[in-house]
């Protein structure tokens, strides 16, 4: 919680510069044509998020299922590009850091893990112009994903070890990603869900899949 809060702020505080150098991508909804006001040439913006991650994990494996959420932190950066002059039809994709994971109880004892990953989303974007400089974006897609730390605590015998050992859990995870972003001139801001398909125990007779809600703000130039 307190790296979230010293992100948060750190964003809170490079917003006003970022705003002098930023340009205002809003896609507005042209007298003379069904899909957008567009440039002459397709569009193309960077971005920054920051947020919370709202995670669980669910197993055939007791001691890994983790129902009760875990809340981490969800920092990125993005670049889209308009999938041609005349669709308000956007391709996003970039890398985030996210801390995911799980709690629950094993024969009476708590247990938490960490699952940090390095995340690859990949997903298209629709712009719909709701007002002056303000569009609604929904977006479908999918992310990979690569564990890169965390940490699994078994209360009931006060030990910790590496979430992602031969005990844990694989490092690979991917899935479908859903979701709606709003923007206001150069501000932005998402919910999402990520649904886990991939398997990442280790166990061949168990599946374990990661679920998370997200939610960020950022902006973008």
């Amino acid at each position: 919680m307190k790296r979230m809060m010293i992100a948060l702020l750190s964003l809170a505080l490079t917003m006003p510069a970022l705003a002098q150098f930023g340009r205002t991508h809003t896609y507005k909804q042209p007298t003379n044509s069904h899909f957008g006001n567009f440039r002459q040439s397709p569009e193309m913006y960077y971005g920054l998020r920051l947020g919370a991650a709202f995670s669980t994990v669910s197993s055939d494996d007791k001691y890994l299922d983790g129902g009760s959420l875990k809340t981490g932190l969800n920092i990125g950066a993005v670049v889209g590009f308009q999938l041609g002059y005349q669709m308000p039809l956007f391709f996003e994709t970039g890398l985030s850091y996210i801390e995911k994971g799980g709690e629950g109880r094993y024969e009476g004892a708590k247990f938490t893990y960490g699952l940090d990953y390095l995340e690859l989303p990949l997903v298209i974007k629709y712009a719909i112009d709701v007002a002056p400089d303000c569009n609604i974006l929904p977006f479908v897609g999918g992310y990979m994903a690569l564990g890169i730390g965390g940490k699994i605590k078994d209360f009931g015998h006060r030990q910790a070890y590496s979430s992602f050992d031969d005990d844990g859990f694989n490092r690979f995870d991917a899935g479908i990603r859903l979701g709606c972003s709003v923007q206001y001139q150069f501000l932005y801001a998402e919910v999402g869900y990520d649904f886990g398909l991939a398997n990442i125990s280790h166990d061949y007779f168990d599946t374990s899949h990661t679920g998370s809600l997200f939610a960020t703000i950022g902006v973008n130039f």
